[in-house]
This record gives C-alpha cells, structure tokens and sequence, in this order.
C-alpha cells in the first residue's frame, strides 16, 4: 500500500573521532523513505532541496525505489545541517543550522499522491505537518509523526494539534521527559497518548525502544552493534522501517502484535544506519540481510 513520507531532505556534514564526511545526505525525510523503501512500495517522497543539492543523492532514493514526484526544487540553497558527535557517540554538537529552503516552505501534495493511506510526519516544523495532513484524502489512513525538542519548545501549541490528529507519535527520551512533563518513561508514555494518538513509542538509542498501547506496553532491545560509524538519522529509519512494516501487510488499522513486529524491523533497520556515514550501509541492505538478522536477534532476545 502507498507510503507518503513528508519532511527534511538536506546536506549534512558531519563529523565523527575517527572520520569526517561532508555533503552527505541527510534529513528526516530522506532516511524515512529510503528506509520504508526497503519494504514496501510506491514510496513518495514529500520536501524540499535547494539549486546546491548533489544529484546523485536524488538518482541514488529513485534507484531505490523511492518516488520524487512531489520534491520541489528552488533557486535558493538546501537545507544543510553540520554537527559533531564526540567519543561516545551518544553527545554531539550542531555547529550549524543553515534553515534555507525550509523557511518559508509551503507543503503542497500531489493529487496523486494524496489518497495514500500511510502517511508520515517526518521531523518538520509542526505548521507544515499540518499542511501535509490537511491534503491527505484516504478515508482511512494510518498517520505517524516524529517530533523535536525544538518543536516542543517554541511551537508546542501547533504540536498539540498535531498530537490530536495522528495514530502514532515517535518520539526520543529526552523529547518524551520534555513534553511530558516527566523524568519517567513509562508515565510520559502514557501522558503522550492522552493528547492523542492511539500509540506512542519512545526511542531509547542503542538501548531500544518502548511501545505503548491502551493498557499494552512493549519492550525492544536494540541490535548489538560492535562498530558504530554514525548514528545520524537511525531514529528516522527506524520511523521508516516501521511504516514500511505495516504497508507491506496492509495494516492500516493495525493490531498491537502488528506494531510490535514493526518496532522490531524498524531497530532492525536502525542498525544497519549506524554502520556508516549517512544512508550508505541503508543503501546496500536487501531483504536476506534484514531476515537473517531479524532471525539472530530473536534467539539473543529469548530468555
């Protein structure tokens, strides 16, 4: 079933101890795509990128499966993001936000791509998941959104009206203690879902993810990972892996059991993110990659 994935699509440049990597791709948008990509299809790909954005990014998402029919391109410069992660890999610093494109970006979804009955708030100011969902048409139609700090600090009353028109609210540790009010997980889990969606998952890292329900709760581990390169845009791919998930089993009305399996996948997927710089090792996963490591995870995580 179709997937319509709406967010940042931008430049990153980033910085690791043991290496650093310039004009790579990067944004919520692009990892969340070519993530979901990976298990089903057609992917429509929702954003914006600038006169400076590398071609070869843009042919490397088509020859993954991934439909640019409703990427604007402007005259100004792409949206760019340069940052540094120290020696544990969990900290980083942003040195730059260059904004760009973004700033005055007005969403606007193709005809043809509107009916999607997936749809994914990809991590974007919460005015323009607004716009996207406003000109989505499935009558019945599962929507995911990914949300920041940022967001939750300057834009929080427009966030509320997002958090009341989706299903699934993705969600990191940090932003989950913000926004809940809340240094306990499991309560701001619960305070989440009570401003709206129907299921809430907050990202643990390299520890994993829980899922919450109505009265159902869930507990992922992560993939063990023994070298980790850059962690940029693992929590996007695992929203992609997720939604990918559920459209390739067409569960627009997805049962619990359902959300589990796709949590799993999408840390699965995350995985493979970390490995190397930008969506590289993301580029190169096929479905027997992902299904022997799925089947190695499942007997570590037996007890």
């Amino acid at each position: 079933m179709s997937i319509l994935v709406g967010g940042s699509v931008a430049i990153d440049n980033v910085k690791t101890p043991s290496a650093d990597e310039k004009g790579l791709l990067g944004g919520s948008a692009s990892y969340a795509a070519l993530a979901a990509a990976k298990l089903a299809s057609p992917v429509h790909l929702l954003g914006i990128v600038g006169h400076d954005f590398p071609a070869g990014h843009l042919t490397m998402l088509e020859g993954n499966g991934v439909d640019l029919g409703g990427l604007e391109h402007s005259s100004e410069e792409s949206f760019t993001w340069s940052g540094e992660y120290h020696e544990n890999m969990n900290e980083r610093t942003t040195h730059n936000v260059a904004i760009n494109v973004l700033e005055h970006w007005e969403v606007k979804v193709p005809d043809a791509v509107a009916s999607s009955p997936f749809v994914v708030l990809a991590n974007m100011a919460p005015l323009n998941q607004l716009e996207l969902l406003s000109q989505c048409t499935a009558s019945e139609k599962f929507v995911v959104a990914d949300t920041m700090d940022l967001w939750i600090a300057i834009a929080r009353d427009e966030l509320e009206e997002v958090m009341a028109k989706i299903d699934l609210l993705v969600i990191n540790e940090g932003e989950a203690r913000e926004y809940a009010g809340t240094n306990n997980l499991i309560l701001a889990g619960e305070r989440l879902r009570e401003k709206g969606p129907q299921y809430v998952v907050i990202k643990l890292g390299e520890f994993g993810a829980l899922l919450f329900g109505e009265n159902e709760f869930f507990r992922c581990g992560a993939w063990p990972l023994r070298d980790l390169e850059d962690p940029t845009g693992a929590g996007d791919t695992f929203l992609g892996g997720m939604i990918g998930h559920l459209a390739s089993q067409n569960a627009v009305a997805p049962s619990f059991a359902q959300l589990r399996r796709a949590v799993v996948i999408g840390s699965i997927l995350a995985s493979y993110t970390c490995q190397d710089f930008s969506t590289r090792a993301l580029e190169a996963v096929t479905s027997h990659d992902l299904d022997s490591r799925m089947k190695e995870f499942e007997l570590i995580s037996q007890w």
